[in-house]
């Protein structure tokens, strides 16, 4: 997965300026799940400011979940569903390379029911390419598609691509308390 990330700030008299043009430093390709891939591309703290980060906010941290009021751009790329059929899948060397690549999230996940997962965020999930499926707590599922848009409030759910090449998505996550 190659996302280009441009960045901008301010200049010494408060004129905009760009900051950085090159790929997310922050970007995993899964050799246990073929074509799965994420890249996050920003986040912020609770309560950001808007002077120039002296420091990636993406590097040196392996949490993708912000914490409440903060932010997380991510960018993930779906195999279709048959990937994770195939013979030669091996669940546990995904669920290994989950934990060392993504921890907090790998930690939401169901192990009884594949891909179910609950996060403490309020996502903006917008399919970029592709078709992906969205199962909820009660089974139902809808078919996204190019331009659809999920706001999904921290409710449980799961992702699928029942067809044949993949999908992209991008996920805007705001970290929130749960009443």
């Amino acid at each position: 997965m190659q996302i280009r990330r441009v960045v901008t700030g301010r200049d010494p008299h408060g004129r905009s300026i760009l900051l950085s043009d090159s790929p997310t430093p922050r970007t995993v390709s899964f050799e246990s799940i073929p074509g799965h891939a994420f890249a996050q591309v920003w986040t912020t703290p609770p309560s950001p400011s808007l002077a120039a980060p002296h420091t990636d906010p993406t590097g040196g941290q392996p949490d993708l979940i912000p914490q409440a009021g903060g932010t997380s751009l991510l960018i993930v790329t779906f195999p279709p569903d048959h990937v994770m059929l195939s013979p030669r899948f091996d669940p546990a060397a995904a669920g290994a390379e989950c934990m060392t690549h993504m921890p907090d999230l790998a930690r939401t996940f169901e192990p009884q029911s594949a891909g179910m997962h609950t996060t403490d965020t309020v996502d903006y999930a917008i399919v970029l390419t592709g078709e992906i499926w969205l199962e909820v707590d009660d089974g139902q599922e809808t078919r996204l598609c190019p331009t659809d848009v999920v706001v999904q409030n921290g409710t449980r759910h799961a992702w699928g691509n029942k067809s044949d090449v993949p999908a992209t998505v991008a996920f805007f996550m705001v970290g929130a308390t749960r009443a």
